[in-house]
């Protein structure tokens, strides 16, 4: 049996002659017979395949590709044609050659048909740009092995035409430029076929309204869950408006999106959005979800989509339609492109998590902001507190330091030393001056994300001084008892053992290894600010765990509390560990935090270690009363005194400006913004410059005030 003789190959298509190229472009583009968008343009109409999707989809690439050139347009309009871009001009010029070339016009009828004949919008319209459920790690993944791995054709999907036709994210913007008036015109052109098949529009505006309601499904779904609905109690069950959106959408489809079903819909959205933000409210003192707000952030995104379908089908027919239409697909190419960056999903899950953490420590920060004399005065003196407690610290951190013992126990030991002496000062409301400025930050974020511009301008200026003075308030009260604190310490134990607490080799490597330039200090303590910043975020996490799990109220009904302690103790007990959850969080995680550092450079073979200012000036007052008064002005422990300001110096800038950049993203404070309010904060320091030092004479009515030692 032999085998069927294979089908032979179309014979090629003849070119056209260099006459006919000539003439076309004469009569089309009589003032640029000769430029090369003309010809390519002829060979492109002339190229038109016949069948097969594949080959209609290269050739729509081709003609996209052509539309793109930058080409200078001089000649492709008429003189009386105002000044357009390229690709407009482009546009013009196809829309006099299909005007006067009815059989080319035919044959591109023919193919705009079949390929969206071929092809389905819904995955375009309903999926992409929208966040997909999938966990972090999962859509991390996918998104890497799709930026890796050849991807297989789909040419029936309009999402990957998409991207495939506009590779590039900046072709949004070139999208978005381009006239709705001549694409009108082409739509007009090219958009009844002769067949009986439906024509491009209605295939279009069929997907439109399957994506329509798919969102509306979605949508309603996630606004009807159990923690949207508990936290909109103003809003009944039955008067949800995601309850009412699915029967809005089916009278929008069942009219043909008629203009009163369409503005029904629009008044479901805003209804829609007005709980969202009642969420949002209730979030602040609810306690915040990542999870929720993911699919606060989908039922966002799923409305805004919703409301660009709504234009499109309400538009009226010819440009004002295609306006909204271009507007939408230079929008959905913008989203296509974000959703296969890896990057810009980890911006997306670092918002969250910033949102999720940086409420509870702006409300935290508010503790440490001074207002008055009586404040300013109050915060000093908690700070002499904490400096007294961290001299025994220092203390203990030496002795530790001199017992040899494993890595895992003497970070032990020293973490809980830490961990010990910073629950302390919380415990006694005493104050860590350098752990103000990450949880102060958020406060400031929240004082520039709210209200108007010229509000926000004006709250910054008057916050920037009370925290600056704060700041240097709580420093005055550390480094002024540590010191002698430290000081006192190592006489007595002098005086009692008959030896120096440390031994003149010990202080002699303590003062070396603060040296500003000969040591790594000043990494050292850029480190240790990235620590007390990540400290204050551990510390709104546990808070903001604690508030969201309803832990205190769990504690004051717990049956057992209240056996052993009553009722009124269970629910002290409660508030105390609501206002204490911050604090516990955070001053575990730095103690155990400033332990692991070197224990992790020894693992390593790097020789890493912890500065923080206060221990670091107990530490040279512990070196310095082992050497004698005759060491502390040589000039070893002078640079070492000028190491330890530096210290103080990074602490805070490294910790604020971590805080603040976190909260600025979480609050979505435009960049835009930060010249004028530094322009606004400079302003006032050349004005006032003691309100950025000392409380003013008069008390402030304000609402930040400080009545007792804060708690840090």
């Amino acid at each position: 049996m032999t085998a069927p003789a294979p089908v032979p190959a179309p014979p090629p298509r003849p070119q056209p002659s260099a006459r006919e190229v000539d003439a076309f472009c004469m009569q089309y583009a009589p003032r640029a017979p000769g430029h090369a968008a003309v010809r390519d343009l002829y060979r492109l109409l002339y190229d038109l395949p016949e069948d097969g999707l594949e080959p209609r989809l290269q050739w729509v690439e081709r003609w996209m590709l052509w539309l793109r050139e930058r080409l200078p347009a001089h000649g492709l309009v008429d003189a009386a044609e105002p000044e357009v871009s390229a690709a407009d001009s482009r546009l013009a010029l196809l829309v006099r050659v299909l005007e006067g070339e009815p059989a080319m016009r035919a044959a591109l009828t023919r193919l705009v048909a079949a390929v969206f004949a071929g092809s389905r919008g819904l995955k375009l319209f309903a999926q992409v740009g929208l966040p997909a459920g999938q966990g972090f790690f999962a859509e991390a993944s996918d998104r890497l092995a799709r930026s890796l791995l050849p991807a297989p054709p789909e040419p029936g999907n309009l999402a990957e035409l998409l991207l495939r036709l506009c590779p590039d994210p900046d072709d949004a913007d070139w999208l978005a430029r381009l006239s709705p008036v001549k694409l009108a015109r082409i739509a007009a052109l090219v958009g009844e076929p002769a067949s009986s098949e439906p024509p491009p529009a209605a295939r279009l505006r069929a997907d439109l309204m399957d994506a329509l309601l798919l969102l509306a499904v979605q949508v309603a779904s996630l606004g009807m869950a159990q923690d949207v609905r508990d936290r909109s109690p103003e809003t009944s069950f039955r008067a949800s408006p995601f309850l009412r959106m699915r029967l809005v959408c089916d009278s929008v489809l069942a009219r043909d999106a008629a203009a009163d079903t369409l503005r029904d819909l629009s008044q479901c959205v805003a209804d829609c959005r007005q709980v969202v933000a009642s969420v949002s409210r209730h979030l602040e003192d609810a306690g915040v979800s990542v999870d929720l707000v993911y699919r606060l952030e989908r039922i966002r995104r799923g409305l805004e989509r919703m409301e660009a379908i709504a234009r499109v089908l309400g538009a009226p027919r010819g440009e004002p339609r295609w306006r909204e239409a271009m507007a939408l697909v230079s929008d959905l190419l913008r989203r296509a492109h974000a959703d296969r960056s890896v990057v810009e999903l980890v911006k997306r899950n670092m918002r969250m998590l910033a949102r999720k953490v940086i409420e509870r420590a702006g409300h935290s920060g508010e503790h440490y902001i001074t207002s008055t004399r009586e404040g300013f005065h109050a915060m000093v003196h908690s700070a002499a507190g904490g400096g007294l407690v961290t001299a025994v610290a220092v203390a203990n951190k030496a002795f530790l330091s001199g017992l040899l013992l494993a890595p895992f126990f003497s970070f032990l030991a020293v973490g809980l030393n830490y961990a010990l002496a910073f629950l302390l000062i919380q415990l006694l409301g005493f104050t860590l001056a350098t752990k103000q400025p990450s949880v102060t930050a958020a406060t400031l974020a929240g004082a520039v994300g709210e209200g108007a511009r010229g509000e926000r301008l004006a709250s910054l200026v008057e916050l920037i001084p009370r925290i600056t003075r704060s700041q240097l308030a709580a420093f005055a009260g550390n480094l002024g008892v540590v010191a002698p604190a430290a000081v006192l310490f190592a006489l007595g134990y002098q005086l009692a053992t008959g030896h120096a607490f440390l031994s003149p080799a010990k202080a002699q490597a303590t003062v070396a290894s603060l040296h500003p330039w000969k040591s790594g200090t000043l990494l050292f303590a850029a480190m240790t600010g990235v620590m007390l910043w990540m400290s204050s975020v551990a510390g709104g996490w546990l808070e903001n765990f604690v508030v969201y799990r309803r832990l205190p109220e769990a504690l004051a009904h717990h049956r057992v509390l209240r056996r052993l302690l009553g009722d009124a103790r269970a629910r002290t007990l409660a508030e105390h560990f609501q206002h204490a959850a911050s604090g516990l969080g955070a001053n575990i995680t730095l103690g155990f935090l400033l332990a692991l550092l070197p224990v992790v450079g020894r693992f390593f073979g790097l020789a890493l270690d912890v500065r923080h200012v206060t221990f670091v000036l107990g530490s040279l007052s512990l070196a310095g009363t082992a050497l004698g008064p005759g060491a502390v002005l040589q000039p070893e422990f002078l640079a070492a005194l000028a190491g330890m300001a530096l210290t103080g110096i990074i602490n805070f800038a490294v910790s604020f400006s971590l805080a603040l950049g976190v909260a600025v993203r979480a609050r979505d404070v435009p960049s835009r913004e930060a010249l004028p309010f530094l322009r606004a904060v400079l302003t006032h320091l050349v004005k006032d410059p003691r309100s950025f030092v000392l409380p003013p004479k008069e008390p402030e009515n304000d609402v930040l005030r400080v009545s007792a030692p804060p708690a840090p």
